[in-house]
Parts: structure tokens; C-alpha cells; sequence
């Protein structure tokens, strides 16, 4: 019985550290283009599977160094379906909304379905995979 609740409340733990990676991995790199941090967040060979397109890591840092917020914010939030962790794997499942702000005005609303898989590293939970699908913002 001790070890099930060592192992819930490593699950706990391994579950918050995965949203935590989602959320702080799109904020750092989407909204605040930090692209030095993609190494913080992605294996080395990171996939995304973005709207019928493979992109790997020199894909992904092509497209977001030409990528112009134009002057809006860009807000990250995020609603989790599931989190399921087995050993040192992952999968994440979960709606994406990015909102965009000028001058503290919404200007724009983009909405994705996603799932992601990482993996435990020395250096903590890393993505390396990520696959969106764009939906309706309505």
C-alpha cells in the first residue's frame, strides 16, 4: 500500500511538471520568442506535426525567427483532457487558446486540439513530439 502512494504522488508530481512544461515551453518560446530556450523544452529531434506539416528543430527555428507579433501579446492558456505517464514516457492531451492583445484590446483568437509525448531526462521532462490541429475558434 506504501508503494501505490508513492507512486500517486509521483504521478502527481511527474503530471504537474508536464503541464508546466507545456505551458512554460509556449510562453517562452510563442509569445516571448526566446528562441535560445528550445533546447530547455524540446529533445534534439523534436517533431511537430503543424497542420499536415512536418517540422523539425531547424524548421521550427526558421518559421518563428520570421514570425512578427506585429505588437500584440500573445496569451497562452490551456485546458488538460489527460496526462498519462508510464516510467520515464509521457503523452499529454489538451486544447490550446492563444489570444492576442494590443494595447490591452483582444485583436485575435486561435484555438488548437494537441497531444504531445516527452521523455524523462537529466535535466527533467522534455517534449519530443508535439501534434496540432487547428479548430474553430467559435
Amino acid at each position: 500500500m506504501l508503494f501505490t502512494l508513492h507512486t500517486d504522488a509521483q504521478n502527481s508530481t511527474d503530471e504537474k511538471q508536464l503541464k508546466d512544461l507545456i505551458q512554460n515551453s509556449f510562453d517562452d518560446i510563442f509569445s516571448e520568442m526566446q528562441l535560445e530556450r528550445l533546447g530547455d523544452y524540446y529533445t534534439s529531434d523534436f517533431l511537430l506535426l503543424e497542420a499536415g506539416e512536418v517540422w523539425d528543430m531547424n524548421r521550427i527555428k526558421s518559421e518563428l525567427a520570421s514570425y512578427d507579433l506585429q505588437g500584440k501579446k500573445r496569451i497562452n492558456r490551456f485546458e488538460f483532457i489527460e496526462v498519462k505517464v508510464k516510467d520515464d514516457t509521457a503523452w499529454i492531451a489538451y486544447h490550446n487558446t492563444a489570444t492576442f492583445e494590443k494595447e490591452e484590446e483582444i485583436v485575435g483568437k486561435l484555438q488548437w486540439l494537441e497531444s504531445a509525448t516527452a521523455i524523462k531526462t537529466g535535466d527533467g521532462w522534455k517534449l519530443d513530439m508535439l501534434h496540432s490541429t487547428r479548430v474553430s475558434s467559435e
